[in-house]
């Protein structure tokens, strides 16, 4: 087999490609598989952060714990420490009936369905403590589903056909993060009994179960989907070799083709979304601070959110195979940044549901298509070889810094304010604009 590897920017044949052969891709079953996955990956994310952390300034819990708790998102940021694991160890029984792939996949989902049941039946007005467990829990089986699904997804199509499986798993990814966030919202609205203002763990406990239910769309998907071509995998003699085969050759391999090079798309994809993940973890006690509803927020962000985040997502993917992906890279980073500074105009406006609208609206769009992108550039650098262990390299080093950061987001918002701290978000993605710019001249790495 090849070891030859896609280059950063794969896009170029493809911008030969008619617009019609470009949507058509769209159509595919591994295309359409991968939207009903993204969805799966997505759940989880906000059930332990967006909507946590409503939830819990909602019973009382003050900002800067909030700020703090957003840590148990570096279980994210650590991934790489286990995808070794999850990339080349087969689990008793459950690999051999389901495939390498599949098997993790399946493991993974009911981990995150145990834990989010075990923070519905727990009140954090009552014990904090025993939420936080839960919420790690399903910090770890996201994170470990992450590994295997950016593997299952690079396996499942060539390098041509990757912008389009990243855009339709961006899609379901920001559809999950809406029904995780205004879903879960409207349905502890629907929930309340009595008064509204007053807070009610029913509620969200209704709210979490249902969260809960919503991963069988997941564990579905993986059940009725095929296991990528299997790939004859080293035997290794000793466990030293394993080790070496399963943990150190991936990370070599990236540094033997990229060279220098590496240095530079690594601090690139450090920071790539600096500015939306600080920011997010303090939209929602914004929000409820501003003065805005459950019910509010929830219809904003499901009307508007879900037409401009289905928007940006396939529009970014489309610009990046028809025009190159460093390119609507770019495009991304300043929008992103921009629609920070947006958020800082909304904390003048005080309860302005229309603002609110057009904020979420640009929000979603800038975040679709500079996620599709990123999601493509990072499988262009991933040796097939390599696919689960490397992709969670570069995934969590995504997030380490932009969640490390966020952790202290709420002791930020209580000394300066709202419209300072988002202010700051926008100016964090200034470095991002040069990193990309200088990624755009470097030369692709030689054919292995």
């Amino acid at each position: 087999m090849s070891d030859k590897t896609p280059t950063p920017e794969p896009a170029s044949s493809l911008s030969k490609s008619s617009w019609r052969d470009v949507w058509h891709v769209y159509a595919e079953a591994a295309t359409l598989r991968m939207l009903f996955l993204g969805f799966s990956a997505g759940l989880p994310l906000l059930l332990v952060f967006g909507t946590l952390s409503f939830w819990l300034r909602e019973a009382g819990i003050d900002r800067t714990t909030i700020g703090y708790l957003s840590w148990v998102g570096l279980a994210y940021g650590f991934k790489w420490v286990w995808a070794p694991l999850v990339d080349r160890m087969p689990i008793p029984l459950l690999t051999r009936l389901l495939g390498r792939r599949r098997s993790w996949l399946l493991l993974s989902q009911a981990v995150i369905i145990a834990a989010l049941v075990g923070m519905a039946l727990t009140d954090p007005k009552v014990a904090l403590q025993p939420v936080v467990w839960c919420a790690l829990a399903v910090a770890f089986g996201s994170a470990t589903q992450d590994i295997a699904l950016d593997a299952f997804r690079i396996e499942s199509a060539d390098t041509q056909r990757q912008a389009a499986l990243a855009a339709a798993y961006q899609t379901g990814y920001r559809i999950a993060m809406i029904w995780a966030g205004a879903g879960a919202l409207w349905i502890a609205a629907r929930a309340e009994i009595g008064d509204a203002a007053a807070y009610q763990h029913g509620a969200w406990q209704v709210a979490y179960l249902a969260m809960a239910a919503s991963m069988l769309l997941g564990v579905a998907t993986v059940l009725l989907s095929p296991e990528p071509a299997a790939r004859a995998l080293p035997r290794a003699r000793n466990a030293a070799e394993w080790l070496k085969t399963a943990l150190v050759d991936p990370f070599a391999d990236f540094l033997r083709r990229y060279g220098k090079q590496a240095l530079l798309i690594l601090a690139l994809i450090a920071i790539y979304r600096i500015s939306d993940v600080v920011m997010g973890i303090m939209a929602n006690p914004f929000y409820v601070d501003m003065g805005y509803t459950k019910d509010e927020v929830a219809a904003v962000t499901k009307i508007y959110g879900v037409i401009m985040t289905l928007v940006g997502a396939f529009v970014g993917g489309a610009l990046a195979m028809r025009f190159g992906v460093m390119r609507v890279l770019m495009l991304g980073a300043v929008l992103s940044a921009g629609s920070n500074l947006l958020f800082a105009w909304l904390g003048t406006r005080g309860h302005d549901v229309q603002a609110l609208i057009f904020v979420i609206s640009a929000d979603n769009l800038s975040s679709g298509i500079a996620s599709a992108a990123f999601i493509a550039y990072l499988s262009s650098l991933t040796n097939v070889n390599y696919s689960a262990t490397q992709y969670a390299l570069f995934s969590s080093m995504m997030l380490l810094l932009p969640k490390f950061l966020a952790g202290y987001s709420g002791k930020y918002v209580d000394a300066y304010g709202y419209t300072n701290f988002f202010t700051a978000t926008a100016l964090l993605g200034l470095p991002v604009l040069v990193l990309v710019a200088l990624a755009s001249r470097q030369k692709s790495p030689p054919a292995q």
